[in-house]
């Protein structure tokens, strides 16, 4: 202590003494004046499962205050929470030296890696204060503290999979043919990562990298082993080996052929089975060439079927009322008869459906409708409809004038009708590939507007289906129920105003003044014609069809359909055109777009579909990242074949083969009904395999549908009604209620369109025959018959023959014949006889008419005589027996004829018009006579014999 002192010479001694007296006194009168002092930052490590933290730098603590007792001193450590607000719970500092400050961090328990692998906190050191109790103890800054927890391998590799599998085809070298995968739960690189994988099984032609892909050391064989079987495992860097090893199975394919595999070139399809996949086993074989893109084209061909696909075998009117098109459309091209003879001119061409087509050359071929229709057709709200089909190789070929005109506009339809007070115009045509519609509201005032669009639709030669719906000055229109919007040209140069007269052509527009014959009559020729195929050509005046209705009327039936979309993978996109006869599938995926082929399916809601072959194409386009080695598919050609459906059985019965009236009734103001009791089922037979229930051969069975019926006719047999004494009457409220059509001639009432079988019961239960008053008619015979689908399936002939009760009073008869009929037929009992027949009420001395009478009268007479003649024999034998017998069995066997009553029914039937005489021979012996037994004869011959006896009893023989 004195070398910290300036001595003096004189008094040396005493001034090394003073300071050693001042060190002495220091605790008694020093204070703690400095705080502790620690570094701001320290990096620990801990070893995984142990609580030593190793710092760096080593945890020490210096206070200023040293070396005094309590203030130089450090007492002790707090640990607080780090920036992530952890880290003070599991840890802890304790001292290890006051007088040095040397200190140690430890967790309170073993830290997991796995769980946290890194902690920071903050460690504050305070020094012992003034005193033992700490008064006045000083704290230190806080420092923060890292800790990283070192892994320890504890853990082993585990395989993702258990079994790997992969399939190569023979012959080839691959770099790559599956990879397996390990991991590790360490926490660690050195110990999570794994550094290598090893094939366990000996002598297999395999490899395996560091990176778990295993390749073929040399090419595989599929004839000599087909499937190669093997174990992998795996190390990490810690050399701990998997707990489980991995199997790893390598099937060897036979040599690759790039293309579809399991194509199918037949299809077949059973009507009623709804969707079915065309494809259930296809898939693409790219024979590992990296493609980025695939893109597959499904063509069914359905052209040749109806108008483009299978439809609803029903007229066209008939469709529009199973679709729910409101009611008021005029049929422009209705087929030829009496009323709308404006078409018959017109040549028409065979179509596989129920509609008629009309056949246009673009010259000579043209329908005027007449000015009565052309009147109902008023307003500039309707809605045009047609089928139409341009060119094609069916059609009559044009004159060379026409083909020399072919860039020249075709009309269509061109028409000039009366308004309330105006005439409006409109027009449309097509030009190469265009449309277009000309309109004109109002011919003496306002300026035309032409609406143009533009499609492919009208110059491919297939048939489409177009609905235009006007509410001027808006246009919309439909094209295979697609809507299209138009280009509007409102300045369409200097074009002269059409005249104000009422008028519509079909296939052609007036255009130039030449003369031509129309039924006798002169008309404007028309040399802008249509050349080309029309049908179902309507105009409905007023409200326009909804979008709902279009839809319908050009829904197909059948068409390419995807399965389920939900199950498409990712990257894949399905495109169906509207006709649903093309489908396109696009991906980047294989076994995706292997999946999405094996989803697309044929469906068919007909149930009566029109069999036949439709054409399957599917086209395939590939692109590569090596375009030079991508890959060239041929196009795949097959087709589908719609089988025969089980024919429909629609049965007519309910209706006796006689129907007998007394003539007045027919001369009723109604008449007599003809079918009160028609019933009409429906029911279809198909083949039921046996073979399973031990029957050979097999069975029909027959279930009963509800069915839609297009069309009943009533046909006269023999010679047509004569109107003058006779027709066919049909409830027209029925009809009209029910949206039919009637056709009511002398030779036939034809009642159409599609509509339940009960509706058809009431209307056919409606048909009443009626007669003139005088007409002396004895028979009429009628056949009635039903069909569906446009006449496709038909019922049976269910054939009435009617007869004509007339009074004795009203027909000339031969006197000695009348006189006869009057002596043996008794009135009231002749109507109770008549048997086989309509006959409810009938009026007194009612006869067979016209030749059967005379015959029955014959008949009559000659079992008058046997009738004589038996009774004489049985009175002889009566008398031999009263002498031989006395009177024992008078009460019984022997009869009176005072009061003997014959009733005899000298008809057979009116089925045969023809009488049958009853031979009855009576034989009497001594004891017994011999009658004709009731069993032994039908009801309409027996003879009756009443007798009373002598007791007073009726007896009957």
């Amino acid at each position: 202590m004195c070398l910290n002192f300036v001595f003096v010479a004189t008094h040396r001694h005493t001034l090394c003494i003073l300071p050693l007296i001042l060190t002495m006194s220091l605790p008694i009168m020093e204070s703690n004046k400095h705080k502790p002092w620690i570094e701001t930052e320290y990096q620990g490590i801990v070893m995984e499962n142990d609580n030593t933290v190793l710092l760096n730098p080593p945890l020490f603590a210096l206070d200023k205050d040293a070396p005094l007792h309590y203030a130089g001193e450090i007492c002790g450590f707090r640990v607080h929470n780090g920036p992530s607000g952890s880290g003070s719970v599991q840890f802890e500092a304790v001292v290890l030296d006051r007088s040095t400050g040397e200190g140690l961090v430890r967790s309170k328990e073993p830290l997991d890696c796995e769980s946290q692998r890194e902690h920071s906190f903050t460690i504050q050191a305070y020094d012992c204060g003034e005193g033992p109790d700490g008064v006045n103890s000083k704290k230190s800054h806080k420092a923060t503290v890292h800790v990283r927890v070192n892994d320890v391998n504890e853990f082993s590799p585990v395989f993702v999979e258990r079994r790997y599998e992969a399939s190569v085809p023979e012959g080839r070298l691959f770099d790559r043919i599956v990879r397996v995968e390990a991991l590790d739960a360490d926490c660690s690189p050195q110990y999570s990562q794994i550094c290598f994988y090893d094939i366990i099984t000996p002598n297999v032609p395999f490899a395996i990298d560091n990176d778990g892909n295993i390749k073929n050391t040399e090419p595989l064989d599929s004839k000599h082993q087909r499937v190669h079987t093997f174990w992998v495992t795996a190390f990490d860097c810690g050399k701990n080996r998997a707990q489980a090893d991995a199997q790893v199975v390598v099937t060897v394919k036979p040599s690759c052929k790039p293309g579809w595999i399991g194509w199918t070139k037949r299809v077949e399809y059973t009507p009623g089975s709804g969707s079915i996949p065309l494809f259930p086993s296809l898939h693409l074989e790219t024979c590992e060439e990296t493609v980025w893109n695939i893109q597959a084209t499904v063509e069914l061909q359905t052209g040749h079927i109806g108008k483009g696909c299978d439809r609803d075998s029903y007229s066209d009117r008939s469709v529009r009322r199973l679709c729910g098109a409101v009611r008021g459309e005029v049929d422009l091209l209705p087929p030829p008869s009496p009323a709308a003879n404006w078409t018959s001119a017109l040549p028409t061409l065979p179509s596989s459906d129920s509609s008629l087509v009309f056949s246009f050359n673009g010259s000579n071929h043209v329908a005027v409708v007449p000015d009565l229709v052309v009147s109902a057709l008023s307003g500039d709200h309707f809605t045009l409809q047609l089928w139409m089909r341009r060119g094609g190789a069916s059609i009559q070929p044009a004159t060379s004038q026409t083909r020399g005109n072919r860039k020249e506009e075709e009309t269509i339809v061109c028409s000039t009708v009366k308004n309330d007070d105006s005439f409006s115009h409109y027009s449309l045509s097509v030009h190469g590939c265009r449309l277009s519609l000309f309109y004109w509201p109002d011919v003496s005032a306002a300026r035309p507007v032409k609406f143009l669009w533009k499609l492919e639709q009208v110059c491919d030669s297939e048939w489409h289906h177009l609905s235009l719906s006007v509410q001027f000055p808006s246009v919309t229109l439909y094209v295979d129920g697609v809507t299209f919007d138009p280009a509007l040209i409102h300045d369409n140069g200097a074009i002269p105003n059409p005249v104000p007269r009422q008028r519509m052509f079909i296939g052609a527009c007036w255009g130039k003044t030449v003369k031509v014959k129309h039924k006798g009559m002169s008309a404007i020729s028309h040399f802008r014609g249509y050349h080309g195929l029309l049908s179902g050509v309507t105009v409905r005046p007023g409200s326009v069809e909804p979008h709902s209705v279009v839809e319908c009327l050009y829904a197909c039936r059948e068409g390419l359909d995807f399965g389920d979309l939900e199950t498409l993978g990712s990257g894949m996109k399905v495109h169906v055109n509207p006709s649903q006869s093309v489908l396109v599938l696009e991906g980047d995926d294989i076994e995706s777009f292997n999946r999405a082929v094996q989803q697309v399916t044929y469906r068919n809601s007909l149930r009566f579909a029109t069999p036949g072959v439709r054409p399957l194409k599917l086209t395939t386009s590939l692109r590569c990242f090596n375009e030079e080695s991508c890959l060239s598919l041929k196009q795949l050609e097959g087709y589908l074949v719609v089988l025969q459906p089980d024919a429909p059985q629609i049965s007519l019965s309910g209706v006796g083969p006689h129907l007998a009236r007394p003539a007045p009734e027919f001369e009723s103001p109604r008449g007599v009904p003809l079918f009160p009791e028609l019933r009409i089922v429906c029911s279809l037979s198909h083949a039921v395999n046996t073979a399973a229930q031990g029957m050979e051969g097999g069975a029909l069975m027959s279930d009963a549908v509800a069915h839609t019926l297009d069309g009943c006719e009533v046909q006269p047999l023999g010679e047509e009604l004569n109107p003058e004494r006779e027709e066919l009457l049909v409830d027209m409220d029925v009809v009209r209620e029910r949206g039919l059509e009637i056709i009511n001639t002398t030779a036939y009432i034809a009642i159409t369109g599609a509509e339940s079988i009960s509706v058809y019961e009431d209307v056919l239960r409606s048909v009443h025959y009626r007669l003139a008053k005088g007409s002396a008619r004895f028979e009429r015979r009628f056949r009635l018959s039903c069909s569906e689908m446009n006449g496709r399936y038909t019922s049976n002939e269910l054939t009435l023959e009617v007869n004509f009760l007339h009074s004795l009073d009203s027909l000339y008869h031969p006197s000695h014949l009348l006189a006869s009929q009057q002596q043996f037929l008794h009135p009231s009992q002749h109507a109770g006889e008549l048997s086989g027949h309509t006959l409810p009420n009938p009026h007194r001395n009612s006869v067979v008419p016209g030749a059967a009478t005379v015959i029955i009268m014959v008949c009559v007479g000659f079992l008058v005589v046997m009738v004589i003649l038996g009774v004489f024999r049985i009175r002889s034998i009566h008398r031999r027996s009263e002498g031989a017998r006395g009177g024992a069995k008078e009460g019984s066997n022997q009869w009176d004829d005072s009061a003997l009553t014959i009733i005899v029914n000298p008809m057979e039937s009116y089925e045969s018009r023809m009488g049958i005489c009853a031979d009855n021979e009576a034989e009497g012996e001594e004891d017994e006579e011999v009658a004709e037994s009731p069993d032994d004869a039908s009801d309409d011959q027996q003879i009756i014999i009443k007798k009373e006896g002598r007791d007073g009893n009726a007896r009957r023989y």
